[in-house]
């Protein structure tokens, strides 16, 4: 069977590389995965034994797919987070590598203790709960959603590792949701933070959930509401880590210390900022004394 204009899968790759050039700054990759998803084969193996075979048809489609702005992980099914391999859909957002602070920080902070439980607020397709869980897989894992969707798609991401969690639909937005979960030593939450007006990848604003992505004309609504709310979920001693957009550090730091907390700013590793962890100062109710 012969490929696209009979092209090998070298010469497919080269030309969807161009293609997709002035629309994304990984095209060569991009292309590179999507023909590896055309061949059902790793990208090593793509290298060391496809790469003079003729290149799939559906390769072609795959490459329409990306031009038009579809996430890459998307038009997969999956995505890599910490080492794990994750089911994604249009339901949840897509992990992202700069996600993983709040992991690196979590296990900063609770090295000399590990947690007996982990919250994860927004818990999508399950990313942060199943890497935090994959570092402690004794843990008790809770993930919250609103989203049923996204919920389904976490449960089948744990499944498929290996790990327990238990995936709940819960809004922070709707009284009494707390109620019954009891106190965690970890609480991790990537909520909505993007303005409402704010300029966005095609990529992001047209795939995306919307829900996961927008949180008022600040980017601050979700941390109102949410922030407040979670010393009465924190065992003594407890710690939050919470995902911010690169310049909400101040006003975010401002909702948790009205809300009792102190906090301590991480940076992802092209050096924004990118998580508050969040504790109780010793001697205030919810601390250790």
């Amino acid at each position: 069977m012969s490929g696209p204009a009979g092209q090998t899968v070298a010469q497919a790759i080269r030309a969807a590389t161009q293609v997709l050039g002035p629309r994304t700054d990984t095209a060569r990759l991009d292309a590179e995965l999507l023909m590896a998803h055309a061949l059902q084969v790793s990208r090593s193996d793509l290298f060391l034994k496809r790469m003079h075979d003729p290149a799939p048809p559906l390769f072609a489609e795959l490459v329409a797919r990306r031009a038009a702005h579809e996430p890459v992980a998307y038009i997969l099914g999956q995505a890599e987070f910490w080492g794990l391999t994750l089911e994604v859909s249009e339901a949840v957002l897509v992990p992202r590598a700069d996600s993983e602070t709040l992991i690196e920080a979590a296990l900063a902070a609770l090295a000399d203790r590990p947690p007996e439980r982990i919250l994860d607020l927004g818990t999508g397709s399950g990313c942060l709960l199943l890497a935090a869980l994959s570092e402690w897989p004794r843990a008790e894992g809770i993930g919250i959603d609103r989203s049923m969707e996204a919920l389904a798609c976490a449960t089948r991401n744990a499944r498929r590792l290996g790990l327990q969690a238990e995936m709940l639909r819960a809004d922070w937005h709707v009284p009494g949701w707390v109620d019954g979960l009891g106190l965690f030593d970890l609480i991790l939450a990537n909520p909505p933070y993007v303005e409402l007006d704010a300029e966005l990848d095609p990529t992001v604003r047209d795939h995306e959930p919307a829900g996961a992505l927008f949180a008022g004309p600040e980017g601050l609504d979700d941390y109102r509401v949410l922030i407040p709310q979670l010393p009465t979920l924190l065992e003594p001693g407890g710690v939050a880590l919470v995902e911010i957009g690169h310049a909400q550090g101040d006003a975010v730091a401002a909702i948790a210390a009205a809300a009792g907390f102190e906090s301590r700013l991480h940076h992802d590793l092209g050096g924004r900022p990118r998580a508050l962890e969040l504790k109780i100062p010793l001697g205030k109710p919810g601390a250790d004394a």
